[in-house]
Protein backbone atom coordinates (compact mmCIF):
# COMPACT_ATOMS: atom_id res chain seq x y z
CA UNK A 1 0.00 0.00 0.00
CA UNK A 2 1.00 3.40 -0.72
CA UNK A 3 1.11 6.56 1.73
CA UNK A 4 -1.97 7.38 0.60
CA UNK A 5 -4.25 3.74 1.05
CA UNK A 6 -3.59 3.04 -2.72
CA UNK A 7 -1.77 0.35 -4.12
CA UNK A 8 0.43 0.36 -7.06
CA UNK A 9 -1.76 -0.31 -10.58
CA UNK A 10 -2.09 -4.15 -11.02
CA UNK A 11 -0.29 -4.63 -8.27
CA UNK A 12 -3.32 -6.34 -6.88
CA UNK A 13 -3.67 -8.69 -9.66
CA UNK A 14 -0.07 -8.66 -11.27
CA UNK A 15 2.19 -9.50 -7.78
CA UNK A 16 3.85 -12.26 -6.85
CA UNK A 17 5.60 -13.77 -4.82
CA UNK A 18 8.06 -11.52 -3.09
CA UNK A 19 6.79 -8.27 -5.26
CA UNK A 20 8.00 -9.65 -8.79
CA UNK A 21 5.95 -9.60 -11.53
CA UNK A 22 4.67 -11.89 -13.69
CA UNK A 23 5.86 -11.18 -17.66
CA UNK A 24 2.28 -12.31 -18.81
CA UNK A 25 0.04 -15.38 -18.73
CA UNK A 26 1.37 -17.55 -21.21
CA UNK A 27 4.94 -17.38 -19.46
CA UNK A 28 3.85 -16.82 -16.04
CA UNK A 29 4.73 -20.21 -15.00
CA UNK A 30 7.63 -21.48 -17.01
CA UNK A 31 10.05 -18.26 -17.06
CA UNK A 32 13.28 -17.89 -20.09
CA UNK A 33 16.47 -18.18 -19.48
CA UNK A 34 18.23 -15.47 -20.61
CA UNK A 35 20.03 -17.11 -24.06
CA UNK A 36 16.37 -17.78 -24.68
CA UNK A 37 15.20 -14.70 -24.20
CA UNK A 38 17.64 -13.20 -26.42
CA UNK A 39 17.60 -15.79 -29.20
CA UNK A 40 14.01 -15.39 -29.38
CA UNK A 41 14.68 -11.43 -29.82
CA UNK A 42 16.83 -12.02 -32.76
CA UNK A 43 14.89 -14.50 -34.58
CA UNK A 44 11.82 -11.88 -33.36
CA UNK A 45 13.99 -9.26 -35.41
CA UNK A 46 14.03 -11.50 -38.67
CA UNK A 47 10.06 -11.25 -37.86
CA UNK A 48 9.81 -7.68 -38.42
CA UNK A 49 11.79 -7.79 -41.46
CA UNK A 50 10.06 -11.00 -43.44
CA UNK A 51 6.52 -10.34 -45.08
CA UNK A 52 3.32 -12.66 -43.29
CA UNK A 53 3.92 -16.46 -44.18
CA UNK A 54 7.56 -15.33 -44.96
CA UNK A 55 10.10 -18.42 -44.59
CA UNK A 56 12.73 -17.66 -42.11
CA UNK A 57 15.02 -20.58 -42.13
CA UNK A 58 15.14 -24.17 -40.53
CA UNK A 59 15.37 -24.58 -36.83
CA UNK A 60 19.07 -25.48 -37.66
CA UNK A 61 19.77 -22.55 -39.00
CA UNK A 62 18.22 -20.49 -37.10
CA UNK A 63 19.49 -22.21 -34.06
CA UNK A 64 23.13 -21.95 -35.98
CA UNK A 65 22.62 -18.29 -36.24
CA UNK A 66 21.48 -17.70 -32.78
CA UNK A 67 24.36 -19.92 -31.76
CA UNK A 68 22.63 -21.75 -28.86
CA UNK A 69 22.37 -25.37 -27.83
CA UNK A 70 18.81 -27.37 -28.97
CA UNK A 71 17.34 -27.19 -25.95
CA UNK A 72 17.92 -23.18 -25.59
CA UNK A 73 16.40 -22.62 -29.03
CA UNK A 74 13.32 -24.93 -28.40
CA UNK A 75 12.78 -23.13 -25.32
CA UNK A 76 13.23 -19.31 -27.68
CA UNK A 77 10.68 -21.41 -30.00
CA UNK A 78 8.01 -21.73 -27.58
CA UNK A 79 8.59 -18.05 -26.65
CA UNK A 80 7.96 -16.77 -30.11
CA UNK A 81 5.25 -19.84 -30.84
CA UNK A 82 3.43 -18.15 -27.61
CA UNK A 83 4.01 -14.56 -28.73
CA UNK A 84 2.53 -15.26 -32.26
CA UNK A 85 5.07 -14.65 -34.37
CA UNK A 86 6.41 -17.62 -35.91
CA UNK A 87 4.74 -20.71 -37.14
CA UNK A 88 6.31 -23.96 -37.39
CA UNK A 89 5.87 -26.49 -41.02
CA UNK A 90 6.62 -29.83 -41.10
CA UNK A 91 8.39 -31.76 -44.30
CA UNK A 92 10.20 -30.69 -47.29
CA UNK A 93 10.78 -26.81 -47.53
CA UNK A 94 9.12 -26.80 -43.97
CA UNK A 95 10.99 -24.64 -40.89
CA UNK A 96 10.24 -21.55 -39.66
CA UNK A 97 7.67 -18.73 -40.98
CA UNK A 98 6.63 -15.15 -39.89
CA UNK A 99 3.03 -15.76 -38.73
CA UNK A 100 0.54 -13.05 -39.83
CA UNK A 101 1.57 -9.83 -38.40
CA UNK A 102 0.55 -8.44 -34.71
CA UNK A 103 -0.35 -5.21 -34.71
CA UNK A 104 2.97 -3.68 -33.63
CA UNK A 105 3.54 0.32 -32.33
CA UNK A 106 6.67 2.00 -31.76
CA UNK A 107 8.30 2.73 -28.16
CA UNK A 108 10.99 4.58 -28.68
CA UNK A 109 13.64 2.50 -30.02
CA UNK A 110 11.70 -0.72 -29.57
CA UNK A 111 8.97 -2.12 -31.14
CA UNK A 112 5.69 -3.43 -29.35
CA UNK A 113 3.79 -6.66 -30.53
CA UNK A 114 0.02 -6.55 -29.53
CA UNK A 115 -2.88 -8.56 -29.59
CA UNK A 116 -5.24 -6.01 -29.88
CA UNK A 117 -6.00 -2.85 -32.55
CA UNK A 118 -2.80 -0.34 -32.37
CA UNK A 119 -4.77 2.75 -32.14
CA UNK A 120 -6.10 2.29 -28.93
CA UNK A 121 -2.55 1.33 -27.00
CA UNK A 122 -1.04 4.51 -29.09
CA UNK A 123 -3.94 6.61 -27.83
CA UNK A 124 -3.34 5.41 -24.48
CA UNK A 125 0.37 5.93 -24.74
CA UNK A 126 0.24 9.42 -25.95
CA UNK A 127 -2.19 10.05 -23.08
CA UNK A 128 -0.26 8.61 -20.35
CA UNK A 129 2.97 10.62 -21.44
CA UNK A 130 0.58 13.59 -21.29
CA UNK A 131 -0.28 12.85 -17.96
CA UNK A 132 2.99 12.11 -16.71
CA UNK A 133 4.11 15.83 -15.70
CA UNK A 134 0.92 16.24 -13.32
CA UNK A 135 2.40 13.08 -11.36
CA UNK A 136 5.83 14.22 -11.54
CA UNK A 137 4.63 17.35 -9.98
CA UNK A 138 2.74 15.02 -7.55
CA UNK A 139 5.77 13.06 -6.60
CA UNK A 140 8.00 15.75 -5.62
CA UNK A 141 5.25 17.42 -3.09
CA UNK A 142 3.83 14.14 -1.68
CA UNK A 143 6.48 11.54 -2.27
CA UNK A 144 7.77 9.97 1.33
CA UNK A 145 11.03 7.99 2.06
CA UNK A 146 8.91 4.99 2.18
CA UNK A 147 7.83 5.74 -1.51
CA UNK A 148 11.75 6.87 -2.89
CA UNK A 149 12.54 3.71 -1.06
CA UNK A 150 9.62 1.80 -3.00
CA UNK A 151 10.97 3.40 -6.32
CA UNK A 152 14.33 2.09 -6.09
CA UNK A 153 13.31 -1.39 -5.47
CA UNK A 154 11.02 -1.40 -9.06
CA UNK A 155 14.91 0.53 -10.41
CA UNK A 156 16.57 -3.20 -9.04
CA UNK A 157 13.61 -4.57 -10.91
CA UNK A 158 14.74 -2.54 -14.34
CA UNK A 159 18.78 -3.33 -13.71
CA UNK A 160 18.06 -7.33 -13.54
CA UNK A 161 16.34 -6.92 -16.74
CA UNK A 162 19.34 -5.12 -18.26
CA UNK A 163 21.53 -7.43 -16.75
CA UNK A 164 19.49 -10.55 -17.76
CA UNK A 165 19.11 -8.68 -21.62
CA UNK A 166 15.73 -9.23 -21.51
CA UNK A 167 13.82 -5.99 -22.87
CA UNK A 168 10.38 -7.73 -21.93
CA UNK A 169 11.11 -7.97 -18.68
CA UNK A 170 12.23 -4.52 -18.68
CA UNK A 171 9.30 -2.70 -20.56
CA UNK A 172 6.98 -4.37 -17.92
CA UNK A 173 9.25 -3.69 -15.01
CA UNK A 174 9.42 0.35 -16.41
CA UNK A 175 5.75 0.76 -16.19
CA UNK A 176 5.77 -0.93 -12.59
CA UNK A 177 8.19 1.88 -11.52
CA UNK A 178 5.34 4.33 -13.53
CA UNK A 179 2.62 2.73 -11.44
CA UNK A 180 4.50 3.02 -8.43
CA UNK A 181 4.97 6.39 -9.00
CA UNK A 182 1.07 7.68 -9.53
CA UNK A 183 0.49 5.99 -6.63
CA UNK A 184 2.22 8.59 -4.84
CA UNK A 185 -0.26 11.35 -6.05
CA UNK A 186 -2.86 12.44 -3.56
CA UNK A 187 -5.63 12.90 -6.79
CA UNK A 188 -7.66 9.76 -6.93
CA UNK A 189 -9.24 10.46 -10.31
CA UNK A 190 -5.66 10.58 -11.91
CA UNK A 191 -4.12 7.84 -10.09
CA UNK A 192 -7.27 5.99 -11.52
CA UNK A 193 -6.98 7.22 -14.95
CA UNK A 194 -3.12 6.77 -15.13
CA UNK A 195 -3.79 2.95 -14.13
CA UNK A 196 -6.34 2.05 -16.56
CA UNK A 197 -4.18 3.47 -19.31
CA UNK A 198 -1.25 1.42 -17.87
CA UNK A 199 -3.52 -1.64 -17.55
CA UNK A 200 -4.58 -1.11 -21.78
CA UNK A 201 -0.94 -1.22 -22.64
CA UNK A 202 0.12 -4.18 -20.31
CA UNK A 203 -2.52 -6.17 -21.16
CA UNK A 204 -2.40 -5.87 -25.25
CA UNK A 205 1.62 -6.52 -25.38
CA UNK A 206 2.57 -9.66 -26.74
CA UNK A 207 6.00 -8.70 -27.03
CA UNK A 208 9.21 -6.32 -27.23
CA UNK A 209 11.32 -6.49 -30.74
CA UNK A 210 14.31 -4.09 -31.69
CA UNK A 211 14.02 -1.82 -34.11
CA UNK A 212 16.81 -1.39 -36.67
CA UNK A 213 17.79 2.33 -34.79
CA UNK A 214 19.73 0.89 -32.52
CA UNK A 215 20.68 -2.35 -30.40
CA UNK A 216 17.53 -3.46 -28.11
CA UNK A 217 20.01 -4.01 -25.04
CA UNK A 218 21.86 -0.32 -25.82
CA UNK A 219 18.33 1.25 -25.54
CA UNK A 220 17.20 -0.54 -22.45
CA UNK A 221 19.81 0.04 -20.55
CA UNK A 222 20.35 3.57 -21.79
CA UNK A 223 16.74 3.64 -20.37
CA UNK A 224 17.35 2.34 -17.23
CA UNK A 225 19.70 5.77 -16.62
CA UNK A 226 17.23 7.76 -17.08
CA UNK A 227 14.77 5.89 -14.99
CA UNK A 228 17.67 6.14 -11.92
CA UNK A 229 17.90 9.85 -12.94
CA UNK A 230 14.18 10.66 -12.63
CA UNK A 231 14.23 8.74 -9.13
CA UNK A 232 17.02 10.88 -7.83
CA UNK A 233 15.20 14.28 -8.80
CA UNK A 234 12.30 13.25 -7.34
CA UNK A 235 14.58 12.21 -3.83
CA UNK A 236 16.34 15.53 -4.35
CA UNK A 237 12.90 17.47 -5.12
CA UNK A 238 14.68 18.66 -8.12
CA UNK A 239 11.63 20.15 -9.73
CA UNK A 240 13.59 21.51 -13.02
CA UNK A 241 15.51 17.80 -13.59
CA UNK A 242 13.03 15.78 -12.98
CA UNK A 243 10.45 18.02 -15.55
CA UNK A 244 13.56 17.45 -17.73
CA UNK A 245 13.73 13.78 -17.92
CA UNK A 246 9.96 13.21 -18.04
CA UNK A 247 10.08 15.07 -21.41
CA UNK A 248 13.23 13.54 -22.04
CA UNK A 249 10.82 10.16 -21.40
CA UNK A 250 7.84 10.36 -23.34
CA UNK A 251 8.80 9.52 -27.03
CA UNK A 252 5.29 9.11 -28.49
CA UNK A 253 4.07 5.65 -30.18
CA UNK A 254 3.72 6.06 -33.61
CA UNK A 255 2.00 3.20 -35.93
Amino acid sequence: MDGHGQSPARRDTAAGAGGQYPLAPADADRPAPPRAESAADRIAALVTRTPPGGRLGTKGELRTLCQVSVGTFNEALRLLQSRGLVTVRPGPGGGLFAAEQSPMVRLGNSVLALDADQTDVADAMRIRDALDPLLIEDALWHGSPADIADLRKELDVMEQAVEDEDARAFVYANWHLHARIAAISPNPLLRSLYSSLLDIIESHTLSVLPSSEQPLQEYIRERHALHAGLVDALEQRDRDQALHLTHAHNTTMTR
